[in-house]
């Protein structure tokens, strides 16, 4: 039995919202197609998927499996899309993945200069999504800051940094030239702790398992707001802190954690010579900038 998978996205959409009507406007279809979409698709598996009464729409265990089955699995068919796409385009258009702060406009500039009918795009990433535009597609390669997770990733160091720790302006290490991570080891980090190891290892909190870290804070203007307010500190590499300055915050360095890492990564199953290229020509200049 061959799965539909637009009946699986309109499933998803019913499973995700547990309300037909909502799912039915973000689907921008009526609520009666959806309906017989979803009652078509219980029909090929032979299991009841969702549940309806006057209290409202519940997942059966069955339609739980199938939501948890179904999110990569539509994920899967949108990145095959986008590099059949990519392929159908041929060699014309080249993509860039990169988080904020990092300079990446000299080698895509020299990339450019060496294939006068090739266009370089840029896209935006974030902390959480960094690797996952090169798994879907989106980009040939991206700019990343480790730890990644390097499963089937190709991936090339290019540079490191130092790491701050971005306190208000008013905190009581703000006036330090420079702390220790110690130092650090009583405050909330509004971060994940496994991005700085060196916190966890000493964080009171941590080691006393209360939570004295903020894994639900997502990007890094949030991570800044919470800052800003009070309710902890993060510890940034310095061009990202650099690059969200604000008045009041302020960046003060640690003296003895580990460098921030920048690489660039790229689905290690392709083998575009203008990957390899790119690649080469950032490293270049990553390895000229260090010597000057």
């Amino acid at each position: 039995m061959d799965v539909d998978l637009r009946k699986l996205r309109y499933f998803v959409a019913v499973a995700e919202e547990l309300h037909f009507g909502r799912a039915a406007r973000a689907l921008d279809i009526a609520q009666p197609v959806l309906s017989r979409q979803i009652r078509a698709l219980e029909e090929d598996l032979r299991a009841r998927l969702l549940l309806r009464d006057k209290r409202g729409t519940t997942l059966t265990p069955a339609g739980e499996q199938l939501l948890a089955d179904a999110r990569p699995l539509l994920a899967n068919a949108d990145a095959l899309r986008r590099r059949v796409g990519r392929a159908a385009r041929g060699a014309d258009r080249f993509t860039v993945g990169s988080l904020p702060g990092l300079a990446v406009s000299a080698p895509i500039r020299e990339l450019a200069s060496r294939h006068p009918g090739l266009t370089v795009d840029v896209v935006r990433t974030g902390w959480d999504d960094q690797t996952d535009v090169v798994h879907d597609g989106r980009v040939d390669v991206s700019f990343v800051r480790l730890p990644v997770d390097r499963h089937g990733l190709q991936v090339r160091p290019l540079t490191t940094e130092p790491r701050v720790v971005v306190l208000p302006v008013g905190h009581r290490l703000a006036a330090r030239k420079s702390v220790s991570i110690t130092d650090l080891a009583h405050e909330h980090l509004v971060r994940d702790p496994a991005a700085a190891p060196e916190w966890r290892d000493v964080a009171t909190g941590v080691r006393a398992g209360s939570r004295h870290a903020r894994t639900d804070v997502r990007t890094v203007e949030e991570r800044l707001e919470h800052v800003a307010s009070g309710a902890g500190v993060v510890v940034l590499p310095l061009s990202v802190a650099t690059f969200h300055s604000r008045p009041d915050l302020t960046h003060v360095p640690i003296g003895d954690i580990g460098p921030d890492h920048v690489c660039l990564v790229w689905d290690a199953s392709r083998r575009s010579p203008l990957i390899h290229e790119f690649a080469a020509i950032a490293e270049e200049r990553h390895r000229s900038l260090e010597t000057t």
